[in-house]
Parts: C-alpha cells; sequence; structure tokens
C-alpha cells in the first residue's frame, strides 16, 4: 500500500452536517490554524443530510427559548439529558440556520415573511441541495483541505498515563492506500451505528433502512478502543417509520394531521403517550394484542394535502412517492401502513455517544465530539448538529496552544503497527475468509444475534438479562472471528474494520443494556425482568474500557448550572 504522513493543526473526522459546520467556524475565526477534514464518502453527499431533508426540526419560533426547548427535550427522553448540553446547543439555532439561508438553502415563508412552521419547533425547507450547498461553503476557506473516500479506522494516542489524542490512522476506500494523521485537536463528528441489528427488510433491500447504511459507529469504536468514557447507549432508537419503504412519518403526521389508528379503525396514540418512545411503543404494542397492522390515517386528505405529500417526499425520500404512484394507493384513498425499525445508536436523536462537557470535550485531552458522535443531547436534529459543531470548534481553537504538535517518532511504532495490520488482511487469491467466515456472514450472524437476544424486531423490542448474557458471549465469540479475516481485494478491506467497529459498538450497547436495569424508553426496548420504570436509574449510565474490559460508570444527572 502506499503510505501518506499528513499533518494539521485540527483534524475532523467525519464530513457530515457538524464536520462541515465546525471546519467552517474554526477557519472563518482562524484563517491561519490548519483544518483538515476527512470524509469516507464525499461531502457533496455524505452523511444523514446525503439525500435532502425537507425541514429542519429544532428551531426556536417568537418568543421561544432555549429553557423551551430543554423542557421539551427532557420529557421525550425521561429526564436523561445533559441540561448544560441541550442549553448550549438551542442557543445556537438561530445563528446556524441564519447562516445556512445564507449560504442559499431555501426556507419556506408565511405571508408575513416570517418563517412556515411545521410543528412547535420545526420550520419547512426546500432541502434537497442541502448539502452541496455546506460542501460548497467548505471549498471557500483556502485553510480547509478536505480528504474525500478516506476511512479513519484508529486514534493516534500518546502517554502511558493520561492519554492525548494526537491524530488517526486509515485507509483509501480503495485500499490502494495507507494514511496517518497527526493533528493538534482531533474532532469526532461522525455518525451513529445502523446496521447492528437485523433489518426491516432482508436481502437485497437490506440496506433499505431509516438510517444511512453506512454509518457503522465508526466515531464511537475509536473512542471506545482509545479509551473515551461512553454515556447512555442503552438509549436506543426506533424509529416509527412507512412500512417497507422505511420513509420517515412526520411529514405526514404534522403536515396533514394524520393520526395513529389500529386495524379496528381506533386511535390510539394517547394511551402509549406522544412522546418520540411512545410513539413507536404504540405500533408495537397495538401489534403485540392482535390489533395491527397499524396505519396513519390519511385517507379522505384534499387533492391538495396529497400532492404536498408528494412533492414533500421527494426532497429527502423519494422511495415513498414513487411506491404511491406505483402501488396506485395514493395516501387520499388508501391509509398508510406504519412499523417500527430495528434500533439505532444515534446521538443526534437521543443520548448517545461520547460523555463531553460544554465545550464537547471528551474524556480524552485532544479529541472533541460533535453531532451524532456527542452524548447527552437528544433531540439535535440539522441545526443542533451544525451548532454543536460550532462549539466545538470555538473549543478547539481555544485549546490550541496548550495542544502542541506531536512528533512522529512518538507514534511512528502505533502507525507502521496499524499499516502492517491493514497489509495482512489483502491476500489476493483467498476467498475472503477467515476461520471459515467471510465479512458479510460474520455480519449477518452479528445481526442475528442482536435481534434475538438483545431486543431487535424479532421480540418486539424485548430483552432480559439472560439473553442479554448470551447475546455478550455471542458478540465476543463473533468479535474474536473477525480478527481472523482477510480480503482478496483491496477495495474490500474497509469492509473488515466496518465490523469490527459495529462489533465493539454492539459489545458496549449490551453492557449498557445490562447495567440499565428498569424500562424507561418502552418503545426503544422493554427489559421484560424489570418491566417499570424505576427512578433509582434516574442517572448516566457510562462505561470506559480498560485493559480490554468494559467499566461501568454511573453518574448522576446535571441539572442547569452544574458542571
Amino acid at each position: 500500500m502506499e503510505k501518506k504522513l499528513l499533518t494539521t493543526d485540527i483534524l475532523i473526522i467525519g464530513g457530515g452536517t457538524a464536520g462541515c459546520y465546525a471546519a467552517v467556524t474554526a477557519a472563518r475565526k482562524a484563517p491561519d490554524v490548519r483544518i483538515l477534514v476527512a470524509e469516507k464518502a464525499n461531502i457533496q453527499r455524505s452523511g444523514c443530510l446525503a439525500a435532502g431533508v425537507n425541514a429542519l426540526n429544532a428551531w426556536l419560533g417568537e418568543g421561544q427559548t432555549p429553557q423551551d426547548y430543554l423542557d421539551y427535550v427532557r420529557r421525550d427522553a425521561e429526564e436523561i439529558v445533559r441540561d448544560d448540553l441541550v442549553l448550549s446547543m438551542a442557543g445556537g439555532f438561530r445563528d446556524a440556520v441564519t447562516d445556512l439561508e445564507k449560504m442559499g438553502l431555501v426556507i419556506q415563508k408565511n405571508a408575513d415573511g416570517s418563517y412556515a412552521a411545521r410543528g412547535r419547533y420545526n420550520i419547512r425547507i426546500n432541502g434537497e441541495n442541502i448539502k452541496p450547498l455546506l460542501a460548497a461553503e467548505v471549498a471557500r476557506y483556502p485553510n480547509i483541505t478536505v480528504l474525500n473516500h478516506v476511512i479513519l479506522t484508529d486514534l493516534l494516542t500518546t502517554g502511558s498515563g493520561e492519554k492525548h489524542v494526537c491524530g488517526a490512522v486509515g485507509m483509501s476506500a480503495d485500499g490502494t492506500g495507507a494514511l496517518a494523521v497527526l493533528a493538534r485537536a482531533v474532532l469526532a463528528a461522525t455518525g451513529g451505528a445502523a446496521g447492528l441489528y437485523r433489518p426491516n427488510n432482508p436481502g437485497f433491500s437490506r440496506h433499505k433502512m431509516w438510517y444511512p447504511p453506512f454509518n457503522t459507529g465508526a466515531g464511537y469504536a475509536m473512542g471506545i478502543r482509545a479509551g473515551a468514557e461512553m454515556t447512555s447507549f442503552e438509549m436506543r432508537f426506533v424509529a416509527q417509520r412507512c412500512k417497507d419503504t422505511i420513509a420517515p412519518t412526520g411529514t405526514i403526521a404534522l403536515g396533514v394531521g394524520a393520526r395513529e389508528i389500529n386495524a379496528r379503525g381506533e386511535i390510539f396514540e394517547e394511551k402509549y403517550g406522544l412522546s418520540t418512545s411512545g410513539r413507536a411503543h404504540g405500533v408495537t404494542g397495538e401489534n403485540r394484542l392482535g390489533r395491527g397492522p397499524c396505519f396513519l390515517r390519511t385517507k379522505g386528505i384534499s387533492g391538495q394535502q396529497e400532492q404536498g405529500l408528494l412533492r414533500a417526499y421527494l426532497n429527502m425520500a423519494p422511495a415513498q412517492t414513487l411506491h404511491w404512484i406505483e402501488s396506485g394507493r395514493m395516501p387520499s384513498v388508501s391509509n398508510v401502513e406504519i412499523e417500527g425499525t430495528e434500533p439505532y445508536i444515534v446521538g443526534g436523536h437521543t443520548g448517545s455517544g461520547f460523555w463531553v462537557d460544554r465545550g464537547r470535550r471528551t474524556t480524552i485531552r485532544g479529541l472533541y465530539a460533535a453531532g451524532d458522535a456527542a452524548g447527552g443531547a437528544p433531540k439535535k436534529f440539522v441545526p443542533g448538529a451544525l451548532a454543536e459543531g460550532g462549539i466545538a470548534a470555538l473549543t478547539m481553537l481555544d485549546d490550541l496552544p496548550d495542544l502542541q504538535q506531536v512528533r512522529w517518532d512518538s507514534v511512528d511504532g502505533q502507525v507502521q503497527s496499524f499499516f502492517a495490520d491493514y497489509e495482512s488482511r489483502i491476500r489476493p487469491g483467498s476467498a475472503g475468509t477467515g476461520s471459515g467466515n467471510d465479512v458479510f456472514g460474520l455480519e449477518e450472524a452479528m445481526q442475528k444475534v442482536m435481534d434475538e437476544y438483545a431486543g431487535g424486531i424479532r421480540t418486539g423490542y424485548r430483552y432480559s438479562a439472560a439473553r442479554l448474557e448470551l447475546a455478550q458471549e455471542r458478540i465476543l465469540e463473533l468479535r474474536g472471528l473477525a480478527e481472523t479475516l482477510t480480503v482478496s481485494s483491496a477495495e474490500d478491506l474497509y469492509r473488515i474494520y466496518e465490523l469490527l467497529d459495529r462489533l465493539d459498538v454492539c459489545r458496549t450497547l449490551i453492557a449498557h443494556m445490562q447495567a440499565r436495569r428498569e424500562t424507561r424508553w418502552p418503545g426503544f426496548g422493554i427489559h421484560t425482568d424489570h418491566p417499570d420504570r424505576d427512578d433509582r436509574f434516574a442517572l448516566f449510565i457510562n462505561s470506559v474500557v480498560r485493559d480490554g474490559e468494559i467499566r461501568m460508570v454511573f453518574r448522576p444527572l446535571q441539572k442547569r448550572g452544574e458542571k
């Protein structure tokens, strides 16, 4: 493999919403600081905004305050939130959205010029080009370098006691090159984790899922292996979506006021609660009681409303519009069937991710986190990811004087070890196997274990202590097998590391689920040994890996004003 050694001041891992905005914020503030963005795809169309979005789901309208948003998030997350993080995030909504509009984003307006609301904290946009707009803004600054199609696998660290993150190591997406980057500050701005569980759709359609299938939890896994403290992985996210297409349902529910009904035509949503978890729990509960399938009641909407839905989904989930047209079951004449997805780990919707301080510093010196990678602040959505990227960027700039560039000779052993590992896994002519398994076979085995023993779709998101213990044992077995994998083509090399990342996230997730001995978010998972909420667990469940072992850390809730 061709080897490259690069140096920069700030390394941003992930060129999605938070990563791009962090780069822009830092470049504007400090034009002499070198910034490098490493993206596994291409920042023009990568991450959760790749296909576009038709609303910004985090916004403060006239008279609304960050405290109002905190109260809303706290209720929805059943108290497990960091007040300081949510308040600082919400305080940045307006500036971030105003900035997006200056970049060219079309925000729909009312007749009086105010933003058109879609709900209490949502505004409507024409967002099919939102990611290209962010990418174009990044390109304006000469002190930002973007490396597209680069897959970073591990963090570089120094220090025998207190660690210091000083860069990262990885490879080109086609496997022909390896690179190491030394940086004074590193920002994890990667996506969450999809593909841990068996998805709704099998076989060729397995990637038709709610969350981007190429988000493997890489940032989480890098942090876990480096010994960073992680939080709230057990607050999984189960999305309620249109059946088969897995398209969002909020556009229908908010756009035309569609209510959730069971097969008998009964409205059931109030019975389970109107929180995000409650809505997911309602569909599962009604099906479990034999009153499914469940629907959003759209039958009878006007022609104008129907055309609005067709256009709205073309902006973000065109498969739904095509499904309506191809099947002939238009929403005005046929209710829209809904279902829950497999669970995801995603800090932009729930509280999973790195444990950070108000400046978005992680527990390891030199490492920061924002967006889906940062924990403790649910319901970020696009504006929150932008705001956190901006906060992290300013913090890194403040810290840079105390973060000196590490010398190459201090990390050369690590770098060469990682490079050797990459090359050892490429064996031309091999069947792409290790110990009789291939990447996809082990990935399916992982998803089967998680689905059956760690609360996937098959069990109605239910799990027990005994099942979790089995899940942990089998994930560890699969992790060992994955270490033996090789590939015959360099182009497939990254798949091994994506699988390793997912397995490491699974292991941490299971440990968190084992530690929370209650059911706080029934729509996201029910612990059958502890089916009720128990406020002895009104706390943060965190974890740190030390010497290969996961150690649990329990932290009290931090109310406004606390550090």
